[in-house]
């Protein structure tokens, strides 16, 4: 069994899974089975579970490696959720629902059409999900998450210059504080300690000193 790193589609932080086959290339594609089913992706490379970091619950199984008609049936949904994110943007403006929408995303296997947004409170976007059942003839589902998701879904590049450690390696986000800036002396100007999400930046957790009882930060296995 070999573990590959492999970037899915609809999420920016890679993953990893398990393939019983012959060796795979970069940027091989491949079909991966997720907690919602098959999804579209494409082989990082090769590592191991020193490497990676990776307990064995969090490996997923990699299926098969994907055809041309995977292939095609993946751009055909990238056209269905580029035409569905903005309908239901302009619909939701339309509507003055106090929501921002984050990314459309249609299901490999065609079954549903999910919407995640962000919102300072609850949205009754009941009105919202018949006019888009109606428009794409299919299941819609309404996920809210919060900023700091919204930075690990959509990536980008921290001051530092490396890619978000959000969308790079960690596994769950833990509290920041404004303690934490101090504890090490930095600038308290929100600008400069503030990530994408504009929230405190996860990175001031790292080098501050540990308290009993708080986890260690999360590694990216370098």
């Amino acid at each position: 069994m070999t573990l590959y790193q492999v970037q899915i589609d609809s999420q920016s932080r890679p993953v990893y899974a398990s393939w019983d086959g012959p060796a795979l290339m970069r940027q091989s594609p491949c079909i991966v089975q997720t907690e919602v089913g098959e999804t579209y992706g494409q082989v990082l490379e090769a590592r191991s579970f020193v490497q990676s970091m990776a307990a064995p619950n969090q490996v997923l199984r990699l299926l098969r490696v994907a055809g041309e008609e995977d292939g095609k049936k993946r751009q055909r949904h990238r056209q269905i959720e580029r035409e569905a994110f903005i309908y239901c943007r302009d619909q939701a403006r339309a509507a003055n629902l106090e929501m921002k929408l984050v990314q459309a995303h249609y299901y490999f296997d065609e079954s549903r059409l999910l919407f995640i947004y962000t919102s300072e409170g609850r949205v009754d976007f009941r009105e919202l999900v018949r006019d888009l059942a109606h428009r794409f003839h299919m299941r819609i589902e309404m996920r809210q998450v919060g900023v700091r998701d919204e930075a690990r879904l959509l990536g980008g590049y921290g001051h530092c210059g490396r890619p978000l450690c959000c969308s790079g390696y960690l596994q769950q986000f833990y509290p920041i504080t404004i303690r934490m800036a101090k504890d090490q002396g930095l600038s308290l100007n929100p600008a400069k300690i503030s990530g994408r999400c504009g929230r405190l930046m996860c990175c001031l957790r790292y080098e501050c000193p540990a308290k009993k009882g708080t986890p260690p930060p999360a590694s990216n296995g370098e």
